[in-house]
C-alpha cells in the first residue's frame, strides 16, 4: 500500500524541518486507544511496539489520563525549588515498589542512566574509598542505555558513537552474558556493573541462566554496585515487575524509566538504599521538571496498577501464547530464531524473506507496526492489555507476510 497524498504532505513537512535522526515507518498516527492506533487517512494498526514499553497500559489508558487531569487542574510544576503534595507519596511508593529506601526521581532514561552513573562514582569515592577520579563501571557490549555523550562513550553501536567524540573514559566493556569476562574487568577501583537485565535495543537479548545471579555475587563479593537499567524491561513487560525477578535477584539500584509515565507523560527515576543515594547533597545533582506534580501524580496510579499484579500476570500468560506461536515459525525455516520474556520478543527474520525492515514495512501495510533493528531482527512487545485475539491477529499477519513465496 503506498502512502496517500495526505500522508506523504505529513511526511515531507517532518522531513524538512526536522534533524533525520529517527527513520520512522511511513505512517502518521493521529489517534489512538488501547492497543490501537489510527493514522491521518482513517486506517487502524495494531500496535505492536507500545513505544518501546512506554506504553505497557496502551494508549489512552482511562486511569492514567484521569490521573493527569485531575493533577492539570491543580498544580503542573513547581520546580524542586519547593515541595509540593504528591512528592512523598511517590518516592514513598515507588520505594516499597522496588523494595528500597530511596528514590532520584528524573524525566527520561538517558538522565536516569547518567543519574545512575554519578551516583555509583560519588558512592565510590565517599563510601568505598576509590581515590578521587579513578572510579570505573563495567559494562555489556551491545547495551542500549542512552544516547548522552556519556552513555554513548561506552556504547559498542558504531552508529550510536560515530562523529561524537572525545568520549567519556572510566568504563570497562565486556561481552554480554559472559560471567568470567565481568569476573576479570573488576578492580579495587570498579564501583558498579551497569547492565539490563534483557537487552532490548540489541534485539531482546535473554542472558544465560544464572548469570544474572553470577552478577549479583560478583558484586557483592567485590563491594560494587549493581545497577539493574529496567527502563524497557520493568514494570511488568516480562511477567514480572522486574525482569531481575525472573532469577530472584535484586540489584542495589534499580533505573525506571518509559513505563513509569504510563505513556502520558516522562518520568523516570533511580531507586536504591539510603546509603547509596545517600551519598548527595543539595545541590550536587538535580532536575527542574524531576518529580513534578503531574508527573507524580500518573506514576502514582502506574504504581497501583502494578501493585494489583494483573499487568504481570497478563504479561506471562499472553507472554507464553506468543512465544509458543512464534516458536512455531522457527520450525518452518521463516524464523530463525526468537527470544524473550513476557510480552516482548526479538524475532530474528530468516534472510530470504526479507530485512527487518522490509517485513516491518510489509507489516505496516497489513495494519500491524513493529519497529526492526540490527537488519534481521524485529522487536514486538504490544501493550500489556492486548487482548488475546487481538495479539493472535497480529501473529497471522506476521505469518501470512513470511508465507509469501520469496
Amino acid at each position: 500500500m503506498s502512502a496517500t497524498e495526505t500522508t506523504r504532505a505529513y511526511i515531507a513537512s517532518a522531513d524538512a524541518h526536522c534533524a533525520h535522526n529517527y527513520q520512522p515507518l511511513p505512517v502518521v498516527v493521529a489517534t489512538a486507544d488501547g492497543a490501537w492506533m489510527t493514522d491521518v487517512e482513517g486506517r487502524r494498526y495494531l500496535d505492536m511496539l507500545a513505544g518501546y514499553s512506554a506504553l505497557n497500559f496502551g494508549h489512552g489508558n482511562r486511569r492514567l489520563i484521569d490521573a493527569a487531569r485531575a493533577q492539570l487542574e491543580r498544580v503542573t510544576l513547581t520546580s524542586r525549588a519547593f515541595y509540593h503534595d504528591r512528592f512523598a507519596e511517590f518516592c514513598a511508593q515507588l520505594a516499597e515498589l522496588c523494595g528500597m529506601e530511596m528514590v532520584l526521581p528524573m524525566n527520561t532514561g538517558a538522565e536516569a542512566v547518567e543519574t545512575a552513573v554519578k551516583t555509583a562514582r560519588k558512592w565510590g569515592y565517599r563510601v568505598k574509598g576509590v581515590p578521587d577520579g579513578r572510579a570505573r563501571i563495567v559494562v555489556a557490549s551491545d547495551n542500549f542505555h542512552g544516547r548522552t555523550t556519556t552513555l554513548i562513550s561506552f556504547s559498542t553501536d558504531v552508529e550510536a558513537r560515530a562523529d561524537f567524540g572525545p568520549y567519556t573514559p572510566g568504563f570497562d566493556v565486556v561481552p554480554y552474558g559472559d560471567l568470567p569476562a565481568l569476573r576479570a574487568a573488576v578492580t579495587e577501583e570498579t564501583v558498579a556493573v551497569l547492565l539490563e537485565p534483557i537487552q532490548g535495543e540489541a534485539g531482546v537479548l535473554v542472558p544465560p541462566e544464572g548469570y544474572l545471579q553470577g552478577v549479583r555475587e560478583v558484586t557483592r563479593e567485590r563491594n560494587v554496585l549493581f545497577i539493574a537499567d529496567e527502563i524497557q524491561s520493568g514494570l511488568g513487560r516480562t511477567g514480572r515487575t522486574f525482569a531481575c525477578e525472573h532469577e530472584g535477584v535484586v540489584p542495589d539500584v534499580y533505573v525506571l524509566g518509559k513505563a513509569l509515565g504510563g505513556g502520558v507523560v516522562p518520568v523516570s527515576a533511580v531507586v536504591s538504599s539510603a546509603e547509596v543515594l545517600g551519598v548527595f547533597r543539595p545541590g550536587e545533582h538535580g532536575s527542574t521538571f524531576g518529580g513534578n506534580p503531574l508527573a507524580c501524580a500518573v506514576a502514582l496510579e502506574v504504581i497501583a496498577m502494578l501493585r494489583s499484579g494483573e499487568y504481570q500476570r497478563r504479561a506471562a500468560e499472553l507472554g507464553d501464547h506468543l512465544h509458543h506461536e512464534l516458536g512455531l515459525l522457527t520450525g518452518t525455516g521463516q524464523v530463525t530464531q526468537v527470544r524473550g520474556r513476557g510480552l516482548w520478543a526479538g524475532v530474528d527474520i530468516a534472510p530470504a524473506y526479507g530485512t527487518g525492515r522490509e517485513i516491518s514495512e510489509k507489516l505496516m501495510d497489513r495494519g500491524v507496526l513493529v519497529k526492526d533493528t540490527h537488519g534481521v531482527t524485529i522487536r514486538i512487545a504490544p501493550p500489556l492489555v492486548i487482548s488475546k485475539e487481538d495479539l493472535d491477529w497480529g501473529l497471522a499477519q506476521l505469518d501470512a507476510v513470511l508465507t509469501v513465496e520469496t
